[in-house]
């Protein structure tokens, strides 16, 4: 009868001791698992790819944006006043007539300064008005200059001619998804060859700068009011926009055989 007890403790014993490795076992095999299936953290020192891209994009300009200098000199400065805001009178109606709306009309400068001679005496009086306007039918702007032109007379000066997108949001966001696309394709290739894989992304920034369209001086507007036998020509073109971004990955091991 004693005997019998002995044995059945022994058994017991066995039992409860393969209970308890199998536990730990599995809390082994568990905790390894979840170790290695751990997906990659931007958070803490862990491994990091960071990769620039460049994206560019074109569309037409739809916008022409005229400075015109109207200048005159008098000898005095009320005739030099007067004079000149004849003249811009003229050329604010020229710009009307031509189509452009008032609200696409604007004074940007307004200056009055005497000359001198070389003994320091005062020769008259230099007045320079500069009119801004924005023109949105290409098919008649070189008409509108033309008539801008032979309003002011000799006065008149073009400052420059800048062609740009009325509204650039959506060439603005081809540009940055070309830069994005460029980016990705660099981080995967850098990647690759460094054995690692990408994961998360930690950050996407955008490093554009706005452009401001394609400005066209011309210093010598005599010209243009001299030719009076046919529009002045404009060629519109293309308008480029271009995008940077910045991008940052987190990175983790390849997997084995890959």
């Amino acid at each position: 009868m004693q005997q019998r007890t002995v044995r059945v403790a022994g058994v017991v014993g066995i039992v409860v001791a393969l209970a308890v490795g199998g536990v730990a076992l599995g809390l082994a095999v568990s905790n390894r698992t979840t170790t290695a299936s751990a997906p990659p953290s931007c958070a803490g020192s862990g491994p990091r790819l960071t990769v620039q891209g460049t994206g560019n994009a074109s569309a037409t300009p739809d916008l022409l944006t005229v400075s015109v200098d109207i200048d005159v000199t008098g000898p005095s400065a009320q005739a030099s006043l007067v004079d000149d805001n004849s003249r811009a009178t003229a050329v604010i109606a020229a710009l009307k007539h031509g189509g452009v709306a008032a609200k696409d009309i604007q004074t940007s400068d307004v200056s009055i300064q005497p000359n001198y001679s070389l003994t320091g005496t005062i020769t008259g009086y230099e007045m320079t008005n500069t009119l801004t306007a924005q023109l949105h039918d290409f098919s008649t702007a070189g008409s509108v200059i033309d008539a801008v032109a032979a309003a002011a007379g000799n006065a008149a000066r073009i400052d420059s001619l800048t062609f740009s997108i009325l509204d650039p949001r959506s060439v603005e966001d081809r540009a940055r998804n070309d830069a994005v696309r460029q980016a990705v394709s660099h981080a995967r290739s850098m990647a690759a060859a460094a054995g690692e894989r990408l994961g998360p992304v930690c950050s996407l920034t955008d490093d554009s700068t706005p452009a401001y369209g394609i400005a066209n001086p011309i210093p010598e507007a005599q010209s243009i009011a001299g030719s009076a036998a046919a529009a002045v020509p404009l060629q519109a073109g293309t308008q480029q926009e271009s995008a940077q971004i910045t991008l940052v990955y987190a990175l983790m091991p390849a997997r084995c055989g890959s």
